[in-house]
């Protein structure tokens, strides 16, 4: 378990830093959830309590504390980000016809393409009641415009699949629209309920956009290290998908002709049969090392934003995230 340094100079592992604070906000969430119509709180229920990481719930509420705010708007905001990740999640495994998420079956696979959709769609506009309520015209202009964009990205990444040719810049810039995109939203959040200057402000967001592109370069390599165990979804579900992910992308560049030829294949055609022949070329092409170097290259973006925040075990708590970021297997 990561630890930080607490005023006394101790330790406090970085779950019990935030362990109150994120009661509050999972508190917050199951409030949020209700609903008269039975099948909505049966499926956001269901993906709710997966859990996962909550990293941006979290970087509201660690910004916020960082330039020391304390108010119960970021509770609200916190879910707030949730529930749009939560929505967006929703609606990807539809679009990729996941199976499995978390360890579970996917809200999909459980309960019907409709019927994720359509709950989506309830906790995307749930989300802007809740943001609504801060009664912050810029709160609803940066999640506004985060929304948008996140669609974009999902659209851009509909549009690359199966192709082998993807640039690494197109490649990237589908990972700051869907993935970072919330991130950078998260951490600007915690700023601007601080009433941090606006250049703080772009160095918070700064920050999150380089942690959520590092972490989703992370969890692209993750598809060929992992194990199905570990990540809680399939290996190789990527590839059965077509996404044409930086490995892959690494992996043709540096590969012989023949492994070339063997991974575009792989890409056009959505192919998993040869997926153990595919793991060995990305990793014996030195994909998977050079991707988690990239990925290395945007936290330390991020660790420099840092600097603008005041020393706290909050601002040590944001270092810490950069380095788990990177080195996790799950």
């Amino acid at each position: 378990m990561t630890a930080v340094s607490n005023v006394s100079g101790s330790t406090l592992s970085f779950a019990d830093l935030v362990a109150a604070d994120m009661g509050e906000v999972d508190a917050l969430i199951r409030r949020r959830l209700a609903s008269d119509v039975a099948l909505i709180n049966q499926i956001s229920h269901y993906i709710i309590s997966a859990g996962g990481k909550r990293l941006r719930p979290m970087l509201v509420l660690l910004f916020a504390q960082a330039l020391g705010f304390r108010g119960p708007e970021r509770f609200e905001l916190a879910a707030t980000v949730e529930f749009i990740h939560t929505a967006t999640l929703l609606h990807d495994d539809v679009v990729d016809e996941s199976a499995l998420r978390r360890g579970r079956d996917t809200a999909n696979a459980r309960f019907g393409n409709a019927a994720s959709v359509l709950v989506g769609d309830f906790l995307y506009s749930r989300a802007f009641q809740m943001m609504v309520s801060v009664n912050r015209m810029r709160v609803l202009e940066v999640l506004a415009d985060a929304t948008n964009v996140i669609a974009e990205g999902e659209v851009l990444q509909l549009m690359n699949m199966h192709d082998p040719d993807l640039s690494i810049d197109d490649y990237l810039r589908v990972i700051r629209f869907k993935t970072a995109k919330l991130f950078e939203a998260s951490a600007r959040l915690g700023a601007m309920l601080a009433d941090a200057s606006p250049g703080v402000e772009t160095a918070c967001a700064d920050y999150g956009r380089a942690l959520g592109t590092a972490f989703q370069l992370v969890d692209d390599l993750l598809d060929y290290e992992g194990a199905t165990s570990a990540l809680g979804k399939n290996i190789g579900d990527d590839l059965r998908e077509g996404k044409p992910t930086l490995p892959l992308l690494v992996a043709m560049t540096r590969g012989t002709p023949a492994q070339r030829d063997v991974v575009r294949a792989a890409i056009e055609q959505g192919e998993v049969q040869r997926l153990p022949e595919i793991i060995e070329i990305v990793r014996s092409t030195g994909a998977l090392e050079a991707t988690r170097e990239v990925a290395r290259a945007e936290v330390a973006r991020a660790c420099e934003a840092l600097s603008v925040l005041p020393d706290s075990q909050y601002r040590e708590a944001l270092l810490h995230l950069c380095a788990q970021s990177t080195e996790r297997s799950s």
